[in-house]
């Protein structure tokens, strides 16, 4: 014991960590998953365990962590190590598999009882799809024969505008690109692009590993949560995965996708022409039956012709009527006034004075009293056939003398 060389811990770590590494530089393991955590930096950090053993896991980022799942039965390989902060061993995972097809269904019904009871899954909430969208969005590999089989197919039916978003669609990272795809086309500004009326995710057939992503939590969740609606078409038409449940409309392959996002343009036009077609009989048959009611009605009205003459009869009359009242109340206004201007004539002054008196004046002013006479010197005596003017002369006794003389023949000072 005396000749062996003391080693520190740290050396004995090494010296174990290089043994492992060299022993177990490749191994594969099968175990079910258990405990996975996710950190902030990316790497996977996770046990394998079966009755009896556990085995610490990392599965750095980058790899494939793809059916890294909670209660999945998995194969994984890569190489053992030591971690020499707890003394204990790990395996390093380069590589993950499900451990049959069994174990992946196990964890896919566990997955779609969780959401469905969510209610990620409930009908009421699927929206429905746009009869002709203006805008048709496509999540899908921008290589391959999904999206060549999508674009012939919209062109054939109905030529409309599609935006692709090329994700991957197998892969550690095609679920999150997927997911990510989805959300961006419900944030698009419309300053970058319009935003699409409906949202086609699509991929080819493959096997249930092959479309796994399609399966995971954070694409479903992004489906469910999406606003636009969302038709799904992944795989064959007897594939099935969990997005099928979420989305709005399942498609059996992309290329039903198409069809069922766009209706036949030749057919709408020619259900179009035969609406048109329709209209314009029924407006036709609806004229012919109201010409119809109007003449049945015509034929129970009287005779236009008899209701205006017995009008104008009656106007004719009430006409005469009304000229021979005319008539009658002309001729008595006109009896009237002869009458009142007979009576005015007889009151005149020259009447009166035909009758024997004068009218004496001054200028234009009538003296009508001995009084108002003694305040003028010279004034007019007026006769019914003429007429002479007067000066008054004062006397001694203060008699007036009159110097009269006829208007014309005399001088009225002589």
């Amino acid at each position: 014991m005396t000749g062996q060389p003391i080693l520190s811990v740290t050396e004995l770590s090494l010296s174990l960590k290089g043994v492992v590494e060299q022993v177990f530089a490749d191994v594969r393991v099968r175990g079910e998953v258990s405990g996975v955590k996710r950190g902030a930096s990316g790497h996977v950090y996770f046990s394998l365990k079966d009755v009896d053993s556990v085995l610490n896991a990392i599965c750095w980022r980058g790899r494939d962590s793809t059916h890294i799942q909670e209660g999945l039965e998995v194969v994984c390989r890569g190489k053992l190590s030591t971690y020499a902060g707890r003394s204990n061993y790990q395996i390093i995972v380069e590589t993950t598999e499900p451990a049959g097809v069994g174990a992946l269904l196990k964890l896919l019904n566990e997955r779609r009882e969780k959401l469905q009871k969510e209610g990620l899954f409930d009908p009421a909430r699927k929206k429905k799809i746009p009869y002709l969208p203006a805008v048709i969005g496509v999540i899908t590999s921008p290589t391959g024969a999904v999206i060549r089989d999508i674009m012939h197919r919209l062109n054939d039916r109905f030529p409309s505008r599609v935006i692709l978003w090329p994700v991957a669609v197998q892969g550690a990272d095609a679920a999150g690109q997927i997911a990510q795809a989805i959300a961006g086309f419900n944030a698009l500004p419309s300053s970058l692009a319009p935003k699409p009326d409906v949202i086609i995710v699509a991929r080819g057939g493959g096997s249930l590993e092959d479309l796994w992503c399609f399966n995971e939590e954070e694409v479903v969740r992004a489906v469910a949560a999406s606003g636009i609606p969302i038709i799904s078409a992944v795989g064959h038409e007897t594939d099935t995965t969990l997005i099928d449940y979420a989305a709005d409309l399942r498609a059996p392959t992309p290329t039903g996708a198409a069809e069922k996002a766009v209706p036949v343009r030749a057919d709408l036009m020619m259900r179009l022409d035969a609406l048109h077609a329709r209209q314009t009989q029924g407006i036709f048959r609806l004229v012919s039956e109201n010409m119809l009611k109007i003449r049945m009605l015509t034929k129970s009205l009287p005779n236009l012709a008899d209701i205006l003459t017995n009008i104008f009869q009656r106007l004719d009359e009430q006409a005469a009527r009304l000229e021979n009242a005319f008539r009658f109340y002309l001729d008595r206004s006109r009896a009237r006034f002869d009458s009142l201007h007979s009576l005015l004539q007889s009151y005149s002054y020259q009447s009166v004075l035909k009758r024997g008196f004068a009218l004496v004046t001054h200028y234009s002013h009538a003296v009508d009293s001995a009084q108002a006479a003694g305040a003028y010197t010279q004034m007019t005596i007026h006769w019914h056939d003429g007429k002479a003017s007067v000066r008054r002369i004062k006397s001694k006794n203060n008699v007036l003398d009159a110097d009269a003389t006829q208007e014309g023949l005399f001088d009225a000072d002589a």
